[in-house]
């Protein structure tokens, strides 16, 4: 008589083995009392934040700086942020504050989310299913991000219902080769579904892929998709020079 296994029986946790990346987006407002300090002091706040990104740079975690001045005026610098430990990204944030202008940075906005591979198949650019799973920031001059909340119906639609209508979303989509789009997955994390976040080099196709995107099935499922954050991409000290002081 054979003895039972031992083997614990396999979990979808357990079966799915491929690391997934956290990801932050992470807003600040800059406290105008900064610009009214000493240019030396300014200077090394300044230093002091760039410091403090180029370690976190150098150990593996992957930041990416938008300037968000002149374009919102609820947020001034975005930190697309991504690593395999969520406690790296706090233990970033927690030396952030630390810094000279981090003492005059208000977070003013947070996503968090994970990677995964979409349960969709693009049909069109099968090689895409290769990649999607993995978040690869920084491919443009641009980037537009937001937070996304489908409706309770869309999830309780049959999965190949649901394939149909994005067949068509994902037709649309590759009319717009110019604009990568960057999903990640909020569920249980944060309060929307996902966050999406577009890079390219052309606000207006970025522009004219979105409205195109509110004609087609999939829009009727959308509860939410604000706010919409648009940066500009740069060096850390080339964004941090558009604060001004």
């Amino acid at each position: 008589m054979s003895l039972p296994s031992l083997e614990p029986t396999p979990t979808p946790a357990s079966v799915e083995r491929t690391a997934r990346q956290f990801i932050t987006f992470s807003l600040y407002k800059l406290d105008p009392a900064w610009r009214r300090l000493p240019p030396a002091e300014r200077a090394q706040g300044k230093a002091e934040f760039q410091t403090v990104v180029q370690q976190f740079q150098e150990s593996g975690t992957i930041v990416v700086p938008y300037s968000c001045v002149g374009l919102r005026a609820d947020h001034d610098i975005l930190l697309w942020r991504i690593d395999y430990q969520l406690e790296r990204l706090q233990q970033m944030s927690t030396a952030i504050a630390r810094t000279g202008l981090g003492l005059y940075l208000n977070p003013s906005l947070s996503f968090l989310s994970l990677s995964k591979r979409s349960v969709y198949v693009d049909k069109i650019n099968p090689e895409h299913e290769e990649i999607r799973g993995t978040i690869a920031p920084g491919r443009g001059k641009y980037i537009f991000v937001y937070p996304f909340v489908k409706t309770r119906d869309w999830y309780l639609l049959h999965k190949q219902v649901r394939q149909g209508i994005m067949d068509e979303h994902i037709t649309v989509g590759n009319k717009y080769p110019s604009v990568k789009l960057n999903t990640t997955y909020s569920f249980g994390l944060d309060d929307q579904d996902f966050v999406v976040a577009f890079e390219g080099d052309s606000p207006e196709d970025f522009l004219d892929l979105v409205m195109e995107l509110r004609e087609t099935e999939g829009s009727r499922y959308t509860v939410r998709d604000t706010p919409i954050i648009t940066g500009i991409n740069g060096s850390i000290s080339a964004v941090l020079d558009t604060l001004g002081g």
